[in-house]
């Protein structure tokens, strides 16, 4: 990369060139915009230009110009159902064929490459979680993870300690679990 890091290769933070990748930013700043400890987001994504022939109102309210250049229109959905577990509420979701894809933003906590050498062993869910919380280098993300039906992935992460837009870094395989339970929404 030009900026002298030593982030892997599949990891960017220019500006985007995908529609994908600029949905997955497009999020990430609304959720920016938002703060943190937020609860997870649901958003569809629906192809721009499908959004303005179908239904040219709808185009209008959400400032979609007539001729704009191909892209996603993340479209909210409801408020994630209080206490279900991630995993569980996703094995429910069926999109209607209009939802070219789908993304999630998410909080959580990471720990640096390495650290895994420390994990205490025969931990439960519950000892693990609380050792993560509370690792000296443990750091605190937002991930918007983006899909399309195709297969097409993008992970938008943003560092609490670096909430900047331009310290967001993106990359299809950031969190390749978290893309796969997306792509199984569409199955």
């Amino acid at each position: 990369m030009s900026d002298g890091s030593n982030l892997p290769d599949d990891v960017s933070t220019l500006p985007a060139g995908s529609p994908l990748t600029r949905a997955a930013l497009e999020i990430d700043e609304y959720a920016a915009t938002l703060g943190w400890d937020l609860p997870a987001r649901l958003f569809a994504l629906v192809d721009s230009a499908a959004l303005r022939k179908a239904d040219p109102r709808i185009a209008e309210q959400l400032g979609l110009p007539d001729g704009g250049e191909p892209g996603l229109t993340p479209v909210e959905q409801d408020e994630l159902p209080a206490g279900m577990e991630l995993d569980k509420f996703l094995g429910t979701i069926a999109w209607p064929a209009a939802v070219a894809g789908c993304a999630l933003v998410v909080e959580r906590l990471m720990l640096p490459p390495g650290a895994e050498q420390s994990r205490p062993r025969n931990a439960s869910d519950a000892q693990l979680a609380d050792w993560v919380a509370n690792h000296p280098k443990r750091e605190e993300v937002r991930i918007t993870a983006a899909v399309l039906r195709d297969g097409s992935k993008e992970i938008a992460l943003r560092l609490r300690s670096k909430d900047v837009a331009r310290e967001v870094l993106t990359g299809p395989d950031l969190v390749p679990g978290l893309t796969e339970a997306l792509l199984a929404t569409f199955v």
